[in-house]
């Protein structure tokens, strides 16, 4: 059976999580988004150091620690046994995909980026749970030159993708669009600023789910 991405899961980048009272933020952000309906968060500490990451890591499995949240890791396959995680996420460029499986073993969850306008050659061979496309709209909170690609260019990827594989996007997704990625064929969508640049991410979250499902 494939991996089934919520319809809605959030990528927290830490540019949102505050040095201050950092261990109390993270607690009370994942309890919250638990109550919410969470079933599936990433975590993004790009230029975090390894302790840093491991602690926040720490903190987020604490608190999401029931069977059935699951927490992705960005890039760092390095750090998933140590950080508890049930996966990672490797993009174009970062550790490949099957060098990921064959560290991670058969049961860890792994995503990577499957490409924008076409996918990447082989990329659909590659022994991973799902695969994310786009950006979707132009975005600030990861860096990147690719251009967005719109519900069209999601579309397109599906026709491409077949039915059975499992696509997510993000970037710049709003509640206004995100309908529009999935009526496209996204299996789901990933938003970072529009939950955490929020003053309270778990109404918005709430609110998404609650919407999309």
């Amino acid at each position: 059976m494939p991996f089934i991405l919520p319809k809605i899961y959030p990528i927290l980048d830490s540019s949102f999580i505050p040095q201050n009272n950092r261990e109390e933020f993270l607690k009370r952000l994942a309890g919250g988004l638990a109550e919410a309906g969470l079933t599936l968060l990433e975590y993004r500490h790009k230029n975090g150091s390894d302790a840093e990451i491991v602690a926040d890591a720490a903190i987020l499995r604490a608190a999401l620690s029931a069977p059935h949240f699951k927490l992705i890791l960005d890039d760092r396959v390095d750090l998933i046994g140590e950080a508890g995680f049930d996966g990672v996420h490797v993009d174009d460029g970062d550790l490949s995909p099957a060098e990921a499986r064959r560290l991670l073993g058969p049961d860890r969850i792994i995503g990577t980026f499957g490409g924008s306008e076409a996918f990447l050659p082989g990329v659909l061979d590659a022994p991973v749970d799902y695969w994310a496309v786009g950006p979707a709209y132009a975005t600030t909170t990861k860096q990147t030159t690719k251009a967005p690609i719109g519900p069209e260019g999601v579309r397109k990827l599906r026709t491409l993708a077949g039915s059975e594989r499992v696509l997510t996007t993000a970037g710049g997704i709003t509640l206004a669009t995100a309908p529009l990625l999935l009526a496209a064929g996204a299996t789901s969508v990933a938003v970072a600023s529009a939950l955490f640049g929020a003053p309270d991410p778990v109404a918005v979250f709430r609110r998404w789910k609650a919407e999309l499902g």
